[in-house]
């Protein structure tokens, strides 16, 4: 994978009129595997001025960097489903069309579960995705990565102890500014902390839930680093992975997240095929509210066999 050339962002830029605590996120309940564009990583992105934004958290110092594993050359592609979880919670009475759908019960989620092990799905994490993608890392026969995405305080209550019941892992997606407001419907550091102690794996999922397209360098590196060293400053693990907001994303954008030191990032473009050389387009498999555990292991089979996305060619 190439390494883009620039400028190295810094851990306090400008401050923005974006809203930061009124904010409401309505994930989108439709995913859209054609329209996100490819990042090229051809933009070299210059910050025009350097201030101190009054919102953004002062963290600890945070994590050594993990480096980046060198590729070895290969240009691969693998079929690993990364399933996308939202609510694992029944909805309320008055829940929209949106809420309906991305809210999963939890005794459904445990159908779910049940299901992957009993097909024999071993859950890994992102890094090991990237080890296998980069140098050859040998992955389980069946392997799955399971995320959830916003950081809902049913990740804790719910999500977490059916998991650890049924021996999988997964990546917690979270926005730091909702646990730095405490939240009540949020996860809290506490919670974060407890499952990160467990095995779970917390990524960055931005400081608020804003679509990143079209916003300064500025802005942008306020976002995803300031995220980063919030759950860097609880954890003292580096953050390497970002889901982008709402599945938004362009060229500066994943060359910012490279720049800061992500390995990469996952979008809501529907499959399985992840390729080396599109580390910051990492595909996944939406989970609906309504599915049975016989509709998932449909959804993530078609997955596995769709040819769907640029095809990545393996080097010879």
């Amino acid at each position: 994978m190439a390494t883009p050339t620039i400028v190295t962002p810094t851990a306090q830029p400008t401050s923005t009129t974006e809203p930061t605590s009124t904010m409401t996120i309505t994930p989108s309940a439709t995913p859209q595997p054609t329209a996100t564009p490819t990042p090229t990583f051809t933009l070299t992105p210059t910050p025009t001025q350097t201030a101190t934004p009054t919102s953004t958290p002062t963290p600890s110092p945070s994590a050594t960097q993990e480096p980046l594993p060198t590729p070895d050359g290969v240009t691969r592609t693998l079929r690993v489903p990364i399933l996308m979880y939202h609510y694992i919670s029944t909805p309320p009475s008055d829940a929209d069309a949106v809420r309906l759908d991305l809210s999963v019960p939890p005794a459904r989620f445990e159908e779910h579960l049940r299901y992957l092990r009993e097909a024999g799905y071993v859950s890994i994490t992102l890094r090991e995705l990237t080890l296998a993608l980069q140098t050859g890392y040998p992955l389980p026969q069946k392997p799955v990565i399971i995320t959830l995405d916003d950081g809902y305080r049913d990740a804790f209550t719910s999500a977490y102890p059916i998991l650890r019941q049924y021996g999988f892992t997964a990546t917690f997606f979270i926005l730091t500014g909702l646990a730095d407001e405490a939240r009540p419907e949020y996860l809290t550091w506490e919670q974060v902390i407890e499952m990160d102690a467990a095995g779970m794996d917390i990524e960055a999922h931005g400081y608020t839930h804003v679509d990143l397209r079209g916003k300064s360098v500025d802005y942008i590196i306020w976002q995803i680093l300031g995220a980063k060293e919030a759950i860097e400053a609880r954890t003292h693990k580096a953050v390497c992975f970002f889901c982008y907001p709402a599945g938004g994303y362009d060229d500066q954008v994943a060359r910012i997240l490279h720049s800061a030191h992500y390995w990469g990032a996952v979008t809501s473009v529907y499959g399985a095929q992840q390729c080396s050389e599109r580390m910051f387009e990492l595909q996944r498999i939406r989970v609906r509210g309504t599915y049975s555990a016989e509709d998932l292991g449909r959804v993530i089979e078609m997955a596995m066999t769709s040819e769907g996305g640029e095809p990545c060619t393996t080097t010879p």
